[in-house]
């Protein structure tokens, strides 16, 4: 009876399956093909880009383990991708707390104001962006980045905290609002603890966000010491040509830790996007 109560998940048809499968490929094979050109040599990539290597020689992989600049680039990108998402996480949730659960006067207006920024593309400001950096002396700092990639991060952070804090029952901000909790109360101990679907979408979105970013950081840090791993590519580019069995190989390293980040908050991911879909 137990099992028979159970709701029967929908039969997926041929058409799905196929869209799926080619949606899979999509992601599927550059990631392959990355993955085995860090094993082939530079001939062997060019006429067999698909195929299997002739040899599976790990040395690119060691070598670049084995060297500082990886590891060094990889701090400085987790770095700047924690920093990114727990100061954009706090900010934007504050805001979507205040804009779904305290009437005053202009908040639709604010609302309206910041889901504008989603219009906005980043490259266009850069320009602007560079001479205010500059003259605010925030170049060549982790802290410059992260400050920009919070501000351009705030408009969607703020779009998914606010439709999800719209569906939580009332009920429970009515309660706390009677045992003489201030707003600041409700919001840490009672809606944020419910949140965690949704700050774990956000936290993935900005952190693979950041973690990828490569304009913001060629065009602010200078030393090769702060370098983020987009940046570390440059290192096997020469003059004249560039090494991309290395190349490779010190994509697939740095792209795991982000993949890993997702696959272990997938679950929350899915939750949080259809959170705030639907009532009820």
């Amino acid at each position: 009876m137990a099992t028979a109560s159970k709701k029967r998940r929908p039969a997926i048809s041929a058409a799905q399956w196929i869209t799926l499968l080619i949606v899979a490929a999509f992601v599927i094979v550059p990631f392959y093909t990355t993955a085995l050109g860090g094993f082939k040599e530079i001939g062997e990539l060019r006429v067999n880009p698909f195929g299997l290597p002739a040899s599976w020689d790990p040395v690119r992989f060691t070598e670049i383990l084995g060297g500082p600049r990886y590891f060094s680039s990889l701090g400085n990108s987790l770095l700047i991708a924690g920093g990114t998402v727990v100061l954009s996480t706090l900010v934007a949730s504050m805001t979507a707390f205040a804009l779904a659960h305290i009437k005053f006067f202009g908040s639709k207006f604010i609302l309206g104001y910041l889901m504008l920024g989603l219009l906005f593309p980043a490259a266009t400001g850069i320009l602007p962006l560079f001479i205010k950096m500059r003259d605010l002396g925030m170049l060549d700092s982790h802290w410059g980045i992260i400050t920009v990639q919070v501000a351009f991060s705030v408009s969607f952070s703020v779009l998914l905290f606010h439709n999800f804090f719209k569906e939580l029952p009332k009920e429970l901000i009515d309660a706390a609002r009677m045992d003489n909790c201030g707003y600041v109360r409700i919001y840490w101990y009672v809606t944020l603890p419910l949140c965690l679907p949704i700050i774990a979408t956000v936290g993935v979105f900005n952190f693979v966000g950041s973690w990828n970013s490569f304009l913001l950081p060629l065009i602010v840090l200078n030393s090769e010491a702060k370098y983020t791993w987009p940046l570390g590519i440059m290192q096997f580019q020469g003059q004249y040509g560039s090494d991309w069995p290395r190349i490779l190989a010190f994509l697939t390293l740095s792209i795991m830790p982000a993949i890993a980040f997702f696959l272990l908050a997938q679950r929350y991911v899915i939750s949080g996007l259809t959170g705030g879909a639907v009532k009820g």
